[in-house]
């Protein structure tokens, strides 16, 4: 993530950002494994407003072990929310789930083996339960719904 100004910026006793020049430069590396646990986590802060912030880089090291998937927000938070962590970092790490789904091999797509679709189908207008996705790779999902929970 990097974010500029196209004006001077000033944070009195920090310093002066000319239009251009970065007020962040973040970036992240997450390795996981096939069940995409977090198994490395590597951040760089080359440019940052205050020099305080570069505190934020150990705590990202709480995310080890956790999975990329249902509760991965809620891992996020719990670990780096509020003051534990930083806004910047958290938001790329909300997004690298689905950013790691797209580095996945065709092959080793959730096979649905459990009576369910994987968790993607019906996420999004592509994975639509009456989409042609849907219809071309979980043909036996089109049109499905979860089942009512019994009391």
């Amino acid at each position: 993530m990097c974010d500029t100004k196209t004006h001077p910026m000033e944070i009195p006793g920090e310093g002066i950002w000319q239009p251009g020049e970065p007020i962040h430069k973040l970036s992240i590396r997450v390795t996981i494994d096939i069940g995409f646990v977090v198994r490395e986590i590597a951040v760089a802060m080359d440019d940052v407003p205050h020099p305080e912030c570069p505190m934020a880089q150990a705590p990202m090291q709480k995310m080890l072990g956790c999975t990329m998937g249902p509760g991965w927000r809620q891992a996020i938070q719990r670990n780096l929310g509020g003051a534990r962590g930083c806004t910047h970092l958290r938001e790329l790490l909300f997004n690298m789930a689905t950013i790691a789904f797209q580095t996945l091999p065709e092959d080793l797509l959730p096979d649905a083996s459990d009576g369910s679709p994987p968790h993607f189908v019906g996420q999004c207008l592509a994975w639509d339960v009456n989409g042609a996705v849907v219809q071309r790779h979980y043909p036996a999902f089109v049109g499905w719904q979860p089942k009512a929970r019994e009391n």
